[in-house]
């Protein structure tokens, strides 16, 4: 049986504390608070303060819990990760700021969210803070715009016919999470031992639903602003579109072509970010073998090497293709 230890397991905890070190001391934002999993562990040092944000508004129950014990060292905020910005930090030496992108086991489970196959009713997919559901994309959107989605976000291989039997179903009935899940079996001839058949509709939805592409690039564009120097930033992935754009974004700040082309030349004569790791760091078997779901979780991180705080970036040239998909979502 699996404990509720082990399904709130934060990924790669061990490898996250010691790259932000908080027996030090210091404030750390952590980006997505989740279950707390990384707010409890760098809260239990001394010496430390944690501001956590998630858009999940159930989250601030176990928040609550938290700043009854912590009353001095911990603020939540029920915002976006991309809204860092609004929470106006201007004096706090902000030492590490930590990003996790995957979904806990509470919130998988959620009947009401519908991120799982084995949810019923009708579709969602909302983490909060949204502005439609996926039961609007699926009703309301055309087939060359779901294929896109399923596509781009998914990387499904068969996105196209997928697309197209789910114009033909919602003509005839309602589809809700169930009826997707058996629309997607029955067009997938390939099947995979592996993975569930709609883990790449599934995660193009939750994908779209929540603009996670978008929010990625806002959130870690006001991160680096708001941190100081010396200070950490790590992101925890747990696909390839995400793990892409941490790449890059790190990659093209720590480099002296940081500034783009598409750009006049700016007065930024260093590189903003240390690349102190160019590979993720990845669960280890013992990790693994308490905690199967944290296998597909990547690592990276970056040191902030200069406190200036206007950076150019290309990562919206770059990813321009995904953004543009997800302004679809505008037409809901």
């Amino acid at each position: 049986m699996v404990t509720d230890t082990v399904k709130h397991y934060p990924a790669l905890l061990n490898e996250l504390i010691s790259i932000i070190t908080p027996q030090h001391g210091g404030t750390f934002i952590d980006c997505t608070f989740g279950q707390g999993g990384y707010t409890k562990k760098i809260l239990s040092f001394k010496n430390t303060q944690v501001i956590a944000l998630d858009r999940d508004l159930q989250t601030k129950k176990i928040a609550d819990l938290l700043l009854k014990k912590y009353q001095n060292r911990f603020l939540f905020k029920n915002k976006k990760f991309s809204q860092l910005n609004d929470l106006k930090i201007k004096n706090e030496n902000i030492k590490g700021i930590i990003f996790d992108l995957g979904y806990s086991y509470i919130q998988i489970k959620d009947p009401k969210k519908g991120l799982s196959f084995n949810s019923t009713g009708e579709l969602n997919m909302q983490m909060g803070l949204n502005n439609f559901s996926a039961k609007d994309v699926i009703n309301k959107l055309n087939v060359k715009e779901l294929e896109k989605i399923f596509k781009f976000f998914g990387e499904e291989k068969e996105a196209k016919k997928i697309a197209i039997n789910i114009i033909k179903e919602r003509g005839i009935r309602k589809i809700d999470t169930k009826g997707l899940v058996e629309l997607v079996e029955k067009t997938k001839k390939k099947k995979s031992f592996k993975t569930h058949s709609s883990t790449k509709v599934f995660q193009a939805l939750r994908i779209f639903v929540n603009k996670e592409i978008s929010e990625l690039i806002y959130g870690l564009i006001a991160a680096t602003k708001v941190l100081k120097k010396d200070g950490v930033l790590a992101v925890v992935t747990f696909h390839s579109l995400e793990d892409k754009i941490v790449k890059y974004f790190f990659k093209s700040l720590s480099e002296n072509k940081s500034v783009s082309r598409y750009f006049p030349k700016i007065d930024q004569p260093e590189t903003l970010f240390k690349l102190v790791e160019k590979k993720p760091k990845t669960p280890t078997k013992k990790e693994l073998d308490e905690n199967l779901s944290s296998r597909s979780a990547k690592l990276r991180y970056v040191i902030k090497k200069n406190n200036f705080y206007n950076f150019k970036t290309d990562i919206f040239e770059k990813f321009k293709h995904l953004i543009e998909i997800e302004k679809l979502g505008q037409k809901l």
